[in-house]
């Protein structure tokens, strides 16, 4: 399945910025699972392209000079080989992904919850039944929370996205001594109502990474773009910045992703 993706983010600010810097992983990497046909940033200015500590692709953009308003567009065309996981363990060791994080630290509620899932010789099909019921828990509810809110508020709360499932996720696993990590991307679904933009997580069992997508009670990333993996969103989100003057902030966000017509797809 070849996918058309388009993401625009435009912030505006209230007053003169005197200066700003974002971090943008935005561009996702070749793999067995996704093969990248095209992929471009339309940026303000020229950025620092680099690689972060989980071995994500990181753009750095700075704007040194008053701004009142920043365009960020990612444009491209990606393969996606469907029933293939990316196998690659990656350059670090997965231990790291037991570390808890202010995001993701567990409370005794959640604490709980995972225990009653664990498997130890049948760790994925624990893991398994433990996203399904987690989703039972916590309906997707957009708007229901706030993107600074824990795992344990999210869980607490009894709704959520795929932000705060994950989160979840990932505090129920490290809990139990199980290296999880936290997976931005995008996500194409039929439902043009759907957002395009995705989370979900990934857990270490038997030496190797399996998806988790607890918004859709998912094992199969069979329509999961990867761009970017971390302890928690933080460190994945595709833009985080930070600025230097400029008052209220507005951000608009719009991502597409589209199934390409066979025709096209073939053309490629």
């Amino acid at each position: 399945m070849k996918l058309n993706i388009e993401h625009n983010t435009h912030y505006t600010y209230a007053q003169q910025v005197k200066r700003s810097t974002q971090y943008l992983r935005l561009t996702p990497q070749d793999s067995q699972h996704q093969r990248i046909i095209s992929w471009q940033l339309t940026l303000p200015e020229d950025a620092v392209c680099t690689t972060d500590a989980f071995g994500n692709v990181l753009h750095v953009l700075t704007l040194d000079h008053p701004h009142q308003a920043i365009t960020i567009q990612a444009h491209g065309v990606v393969e996606i080989e469907d029933g293939v996981e990316d196998p690659t363990m990656g350059h670090l060791s997965p231990l790291v992904f037991l570390r808890h994080s202010p995001l993701t630290q567990p409370d005794s509620a959640i604490q709980a919850f995972a225990l009653r899932y664990y498997q130890p010789e049948t760790l994925l099909a624990g893991l398994e039944k433990l996203m399904g019921d987690l989703l039972l828990k916590m309906p997707y509810t957009p708007g229901a929370t706030e993107v600074t809110d824990s795992a344990a508020q999210a869980f607490a709360s009894g709704n959520g996205v795929c932000q705060d499932h994950t989160h979840v996720f990932l505090a129920c696993c490290r809990s139990l001594n199980i290296p999880a990590r936290y997976v931005s991307g995008y996500l194409y679904s039929e439902d043009s109502a759907h957002v395009a933009t995705h989370a979900w997580a990934e857990a270490w069992v038997d030496e190797r990474w399996h998806s988790f997508d607890v918004t859709n009670n998912t094992r199969l990333p069979n329509q999961h773009l990867k761009l970017a993996v971390g302890i928690d969103y933080l460190d994945a989100c595709p833009v985080r910045g930070i600025r230097l003057g400029g008052g209220s902030e507005d951000m608009q966000t719009m991502a597409a992703v589209q199934m390409m017509p066979a025709s096209q797809a073939q053309g490629q």
